[in-house]
This record gives structure tokens, C-alpha cells and sequence, in this order.
């Protein structure tokens, strides 16, 4: 299923004011002393700052007001339910870890998702002013104010493809064998980008990002900006990724062929 209705010019309007207020509420306490975290997983690592919390109630307080009967999904404050049959998908900080860290490949994530899954998406990094945005219409990139159009890379072989993802254990110890099992073909692989990786697909410099474990908020954004920009997204069985799990999001469908019929077999 794809998105159907024309496309409202509004949805991006009000996904900018999002992106620029989550950029208020984030950028005062990256890399600042007075930065600290609370962790949201017993056993682990998985940290909230008052970043991200803030970063949310700023989005929210825009929707409210902006656009009231949508609802919204979102990493922090949950779920909200809505009347129009369109839902906002926010993640604030997607790579919490990252960004504690210093590093800058963390990222805002907005989409605007229906029945059919999402059809628009921004990946924002504030830090390095970057704003990476797919609609029905195509993708592009806003970087120091200069606007560039999208476009994913050319077919090649996966033995000259260039593979991400997030964490080197993958998820479960399957699910990284998996993982190693495509990457062993590929000329390289990297880790540790969050969704600046999928931006990365959607900006034609590498090939592949494959990860698992994903929440809706942490995958919605990139499918939009990613399929925009000419490139494909699914699950590890070639359907729907937007409710997150396994996800394989790849540069042109024969890298994508090649990739999914290894990880078809975990």
C-alpha cells in the first residue's frame, strides 16, 4: 500500500516549526557539562536526557496547537490518538547514546504516517545543520542554508557495497549472524551511526543500513526519507518495516535482492 491522497503542503510546513523547536530544546545541552542522563534499561544502557524530553514537549506543544487531530506516536510521552487518520511519529533524540557521547550522528526524527505507512519524513542533524527531508514528491537536503536534491546510489553488486548499522551485536545473537552473514560479502562495513545512516542511504554514499530491534519512532522518518530519495525499506522478509523489528533499508533494489536473500534465511 502507498499513500494515496494528494499531498498536503501544510504537513511540511508544520514538520519544519517541529524540527527547528526540537533544535532549541537540544542544542544548549549537547556537549555541555551540566548534561545528565537516566537510564531506561535495567541490565543496560539505553539513556533519556532532559534533551529529548524537552526536544518531545516542544514538538507536542506545536502539534497541539498547529495540528490538533492528528495523533501522535512518540519515544517519550507514548501514544496520542487523533481523528484525521494521519499519526506524528516523533523521536527526539534518535541515538541517545551518541549524543551523550559527543558524537554528532544523532538525529531528530519526524514522520507523518497513514494507514498505508509513512509517506513523509525528516532526518535532522542540528549540530551540523543538516536537514534531510522525503515527501511523495522526492527527497532533498538543507545544509547551511543550501538546498540540494536526493537521489540513492546506482545498482552494483553487494561485493562493492558499503554496509551500516548501529550496534555491532545487531540484536539477538541470530539476528548479528545474520548481519555478518551479508556484510562478509560487501567491500566495507561501519557501525555506531543511528539514523544518520539511513540519511547517508538516502544521500547515495553508501549502500545498505541493516539493523533490528527498531521501535515504529526509530524507522518511520527514515522509510519516508530513504524510498523518497529512490531507495527501498523493508523487513528481513522483504514486507513492511514501519512498525519496526528487523529492517533493511537499501540503495536500489539488486543490493537489496542480494542482501535479503542471505538475511531470508535467519
Amino acid at each position: 500500500m502507498t499513500h494515496q491522497e494528494p499531498f498536503d503542503p501544510d504537513i511540511a510546513r508544520v514538520a519544519h516549526l517541529l524540527a527547528e523547536a526540537a533544535r532549541r530544546a537540544i542544542l544548549p545541552l549537547f556537549r555541555s557539562a551540566s548534561l545528565s542522563d537516566d537510564n531506561k534499561e535495567d541490565g543496560g544502557y539505553d539513556p533519556v536526557t532532559e534533551a529529548d524530553r524537552a526536544a518531545e514537549r516542544a514538538m507536542r506543544d506545536i502539534l497541539g496547537r498547529e495540528r490538533p487531530h492528528d495523533a501522535i506516536l512518540g519515544e517519550e510521552y507514548g501514544a496520542e490518538p487523533g481523528t484525521s487518520g494521519l499519526t506524528w511519529v516523533l523521536d527526539p533524540i534518535d541515538g541517545t547514546r551518541g549524543f551523550v557521547s559527543g558524537t554528532p550522528t544523532w538525529g531528530v526524527l519526524i514522520a507523518v504516517s497513514d494507514a498505508a505507512g509513512p509517506f513523509y519524513g525528516i532526518i535532522d542533524q542540528p549540530y551540523i545543520d543538516e536537514r534531510f527531508e522525503g515527501t511523495p514528491h522526492g527527497a532533498e537536503v538543507v545544509w547551511q542554508q543550501q538546498r540540494r536534491p536526493l537521489r540513492t546510489r546506482t545498482a552494483r553488486d553487494l561485493s562493492e557495497a558499503i554496509v551500516f548499522t548501529t550496534f555491532p551485536e545487531v540484536g539477538s545473537t541470530e539476528e548479528g549472524q545474520a548481519f555478518h552473514a551479508v556484510a562478509q560479502h560487501a567491500k566495507l562495513t561501519r557501525y555506531g551511526m543511528d539514523c544518520y545512516a539511513y540519511a547517508l542511504v538516502a544521500s547515495g554514499q553508501v549502500d545498505l543500513v541493516i539493523e533490528a530491534g527498531l521501535a515504529a519512532y526509530d524507522i518511520q522518518a527514515p522509510i519516508a526519507v530513504v524510498q523518497a530519495a529512490g531507495g527501498i525499506v523493508t523487513d528481513w522478509q522483504g514486507g513492511p518495516a514501519h512498525e519496526g523489528g528487523r529492517a533493511i533499508a537499501a540503495a536500489n533494489a539488486q543490493v537489496h535482492a542480494q542482501a535479503l536473500e542471505i538475511l531470508k534465511a535467519y
